[in-house]
This record gives C-alpha cells, sequence and structure tokens, in this order.
C-alpha cells in the first residue's frame, strides 16, 4: 500500500448552453479532471464564487442572457476569482473575437470543433501555470507576512533600546517620578496640533510624530554622565554646578552617536534623539546652551521638547520649588512666547491645553 497522500484532480468548469456541448467536454475530461458544468453564464458565475472554486474555467462565448464576455468581465472583477484561468472555447473564430477575449483577460482561446488533444494539451499547460502562479502568489505573501512580523520586531527593538537609555537617566533622578511619559505625550499633543500648519506640514508626517513620541524620553539621557553631588543636590546650583549640569545636552548626543557610530551608519529613528538631547535648552531668542542657536536654527523636535519639558518641570514638585498650577504654568509659558518658545509651539499649547491637563492628571506622580 502506498503512503502517498492521494492529490484530488484539478476542477475544471465547463460552460456551454448546449446539452451535447457538455457531454462531450465531460466525456473527454473525466477521466484526469473533476468536472463540473453550468449550462447559463449566471449558474458559471454562482459555481466560480462558491465554495469550491475550479482551477481553470472553459467557457462558451455565444449564450443566451449572459454571454461568455460577460462572465469573463465578472469573473476578473472579482478577487476571489480574478486569477482562475479562462480559456474560451467557442464556434466564434473571428481574429477580432479572439483578440477581444484575451483583452478581457482570458489565458487562451480555442475554436470549434476542438481538437480533443489540443484541447488536453492547453488545459494541462495552463493549470501548469496556474500552479507556479499560485505557488509565487503564496510565497509573496508569506514573504510580505514575515517581512511585516520582523518589522514589528525591529520597531520593537528600537522601543526598548529607546526606553532603556532614556530609564538610565530617569533612576539617577528619583525626583522624575513620571516625568518622560508625561513629555512624549506632551510632545505628540503639540505635533499633532502642528501637524497641518504650513511651517511644520512636511516635517511633522503620521510617521515622523510617532518618531517624536518616541524619542522623547531621551532628552535627558547626558544626565547619567552628571556627578551626583550636582544631580542629586537639594538647593539651587552654583555657577560652576550648573557650568556642569549644561552638558548634559552634549553628553547625550555624544553617547547616542557613540551608539551609531559602533552599529557602522546612522539610524533614522534616533534622528530626533539626538536632536532633541541636544537641543531642547535652546532658547528661540537664542539665550540658551548648549550652541546658542535661535529661531528655526533650533531643531524642530527640540522646541517641541523645549516646552514639554519646562510645563512638566513648572507643575512638579521638586526639592526647591513647589508644584504649580497649570494656570501659573499656563501664563509663564505665554511669557516666554517668542523669547523662550516658538511663538507658533505656544500657540500649539494654547490649543490643546485641556489635553495637557488630561496628560498630566493621567501619569501623575504617586504622593
Amino acid at each position: 500500500m502506498s503512503d502517498t497522500p492521494h492529490l484530488a484532480p484539478p476542477v475544471v468548469l465547463v460552460v456551454d448552453d448546449t446539452p451535447e456541448n457538455l457531454d462531450l467536454m465531460v466525456g473527454l475530461l473525466s477521466d484526469s479532471y473533476r468536472v463540473i458544468v453550468a449550462n447559463s453564464g449566471e449558474r458559471a458565475l454562482r459555481l466560480a464564487k462558491g465554495e469550491h472554486r475550479p482551477d481553470l474555467i472553459l467557457l462558451d462565448i455565444t449564450m443566451p442572457g449572459m454571454d461568455g464576455y460577460e462572465v469573463c468581465r465578472g469573473l476578473k472583477a472579482e478577487a476571489r476569482t480574478r486569477d482562475i484561468p479562462i480559456i474560451f472555447l467557442t464556434a466564434k473564430a473571428e481574429i477580432a473575437d479572439e483578440t477581444f477575449g484575451l483583452a478581457l483577460g482570458a489565458v487562451d482561446y480555442i475554436t470549434k470543433p476542438i481538437s480533443p488533444p489540443i484541447v488536453m494539451a492547453r488545459i494541462r499547460t495552463h493549470l501548469m501555470l496556474k500552479s507556479a502562479a499560485d505557488f509565487l502568489r503564496d510565497r509573496s505573501d508569506y514573504l510580505a507576512t514575515e517581512v511585516a512580523r520582523r518589522t514589528r520586531e525591529i520597531e520593537a527593538l528600537q522601543d526598548v533600546t529607546v526606553l532603556a537609555m532614556a530609564s538610565l537617566g530617569e533612576t539617577r533622578d528619583n525626583e522624575t517620578g513620571n516625568h518622560l511619559r508625561r513629555t512624549q505625550h506632551y510632545v505628540r499633543c503639540l505635533a499633532e496640533q502642528l501637524q497641518e500648519h504650513p511651517r511644520f506640514a512636511a516635517l511633522l508626517t503620521p510617521q515622523n510624530i510617532e518618531l517624536l513620541y518616541k524619542s522623547a524620553p531621551m532628552h535627558d539621557i547626558g544626565k547619567v554622565g552628571i556627578p551626583d553631588r550636582i544631580l542629586l543636590k537639594p538647593g539651587k546650583l552654583d555657577a560652576d554646578e550648573f557650568e556642569i549640569m549644561k552638558t548634559h545636552t552634549t553628553l547625550g548626543h555624544e553617547a547616542i552617536h557613540r551608539a551609531e557610530v559602533s552599529l557602522g551608519r546612522d539610524m533614522p529613528f534616533l534622528r530626533f534623539s539626538k536632536e532633541i538631547a541636544l537641543s531642547h535648552q535652546e532658547k528661540w531668542d537664542g539665550s540658551g546652551y548648549p550652541q546658542g542657536l535661535a529661531g528655526d536654527a533650533i531643531p524642530l523636535s527640540a522646541r517641541l521638547m523645549a516646552l514639554a519639558d519646562v510645563y512638566d518641570a513648572l507643575i512638579s514638585k521638586r526639592v526647591y520649588k513647589p508644584a504649580f498650577s497649570h494656570s501659573q504654568a499656563r501664563d509663564i509659558l505665554l511669557g516666554g512666547r517668542a523669547s523662550h518658545f516658538d511663538p507658533d509651539v505656544v500657540d500649539a499649547f494654547v490649543a490643546c491645553e485641556v489635553e495637557f491637563k488630561g496628560i498630566a492628571e493621567r501619569y501623575a506622580d504617586p504622593e
């Protein structure tokens, strides 16, 4: 007894309104194929779209009601049936008829009276071609699914990398609480508010807004390089200490840049992280640090982060200050419009301040 699994024969649908022609084709094909028949175009479409689709269709053209051309159009219009090979089997022998049928999507055109060996050979050929096309289509679908899966894995790895690096800075300062979570939501809120603005529409695509959201937690990564005596000092920093604290911007940028160098190429998903880490302390009027950039010379990512960071610092309790109310923080931000902050970013904050308050409440620090 053979262990080889039995393969079901291919299914051939024969469509013809003449019973004698149907009988002829059933007799010719039934030894090699499972044959189903339809005596009208309407029935042919129902069978082709049913649960058990045929592997190939032999289709007459001249039929009452729906002719073969209409049936072909209907089959090609449906995703479920468009890849079934159609061979016109007809008495219409004009070149124009054949050209028209092939243009509709048929794979072959056989005129009556038929030659049985020719019909059988062409059916075998087109079933082999369909099998190869199905294999390639399935392979393509598998590869597309696999690429999508691996892309999700890479994106997840990127997210974990960013969060892990950002958490290094957060663990050094036990007062920051949910600061990282709040600021990344603030940044996304501002970016979405500005994405239709003529100044920013080209940059603030949905993909870039998502990258900004993921990159925001990296803004203070450079604090891992600040000594504890300065980072954790309970009072105000003196001038020398403040100069050291200011280096967290360049330290953070360099840390991310070194990570890219070790990989041998720039990583697009870290672009905004570098900008934010280096420039989020710059001010619109050029009085910030570390480079003293002004206006549009400051990367947009850093301008968004600057407002988000200051707002959150204002509403958060620190050893050197109480938590300000939203109204107090709002007044301070408005006072910094066109000096500390990009005016349009401040306007975006005003437009979405309800969302800011909601984010602050949702991710409030534990008492």
